[in-house]
């Protein structure tokens, strides 16, 4: 027969690592839930509300409080299209090519610089710029909180994922070994020898 021995051996350096991995982890969930809930709270003090795309086809989020990254999303889709639309689908860097334009076609006609300023068609260019350029100010200032969402969860997840790690880890720092040995063989029996015939009685003479 053989004897089974069953031994535990830990490994300290990868317990170890398990530990400070779970809480890497853990930190990370905290910091994104942290940041998610902060650019939350940022959002809903503006009091925004997604607008409507057009009367037609207003948006699936028309209507709801900008508060998440889905309906921040949907206020920056909806304020491009209302600053191309005011602009006549032109961008912020297109309408000041075309106030340069105008500019130049003014002075070479010989306008001064004050009847420039006060045409009425550089005052539409300036104003109609001015709107885009709110527009673009705005896009980005909420895609900036897209982003801000999409990090945090990002950070989240991979908090989540340094946990499992962790656990796994100290799972694998202590290893059972199992040993088997022959057993020591047994002595052989000591042979049984037939008893000795017994000798004959003596004759007993009276």
């Amino acid at each position: 027969m053989r004897t089974t021995t069953t031994t535990n051996t830990t490994s300290p350096a990868v317990k170890l690592i398990g530990v400070l991995t779970i809480l890497a982890g853990v930190i990370m969930i905290a910091a994104g839930g942290v940041t998610w809930g902060m650019v939350t709270s940022q959002l809903k003090e503006e009091h925004i509300v997604v607008a409507a795309v057009t009367p037609e086809a207003p948006g699936r989020l028309a209507g709801n409080a900008v508060a998440d990254p889905f309906t921040a999303y949907a206020q920056a889709d909806a304020i491009k299209h209302h600053a191309l639309t005011a602009s006549g689908g032109k961008t912020y860097a297109q309408v000041g090519d075309e106030i340069k334009a105008l500019t130049a076609k003014l002075t070479a006609d010989g306008d001064s610089a004050k009847e420039i300023a006060a045409n009425k068609d550089v005052l539409a260019l300036n104003a109609t710029r001015a709107t885009v350029m709110n527009g673009s100010f705005l896009r980005t200032a909420l895609f900036a909180s897209v982003i801000a969402y999409g990090v945090a969860a990002l950070v989240i997840g991979l908090g989540i994922l340094f946990v499992l790690l962790g656990f796994a880890l100290r799972m694998v720092s202590t290893t059972t070994v199992a040993t088997s040995t022959p057993a020591a063989p047994e002595a052989p029996a000591a042979p049984v020898t037939p008893a000795a015939h017994a000798a004959p009685a003596a004759d007993v003479t009276e």
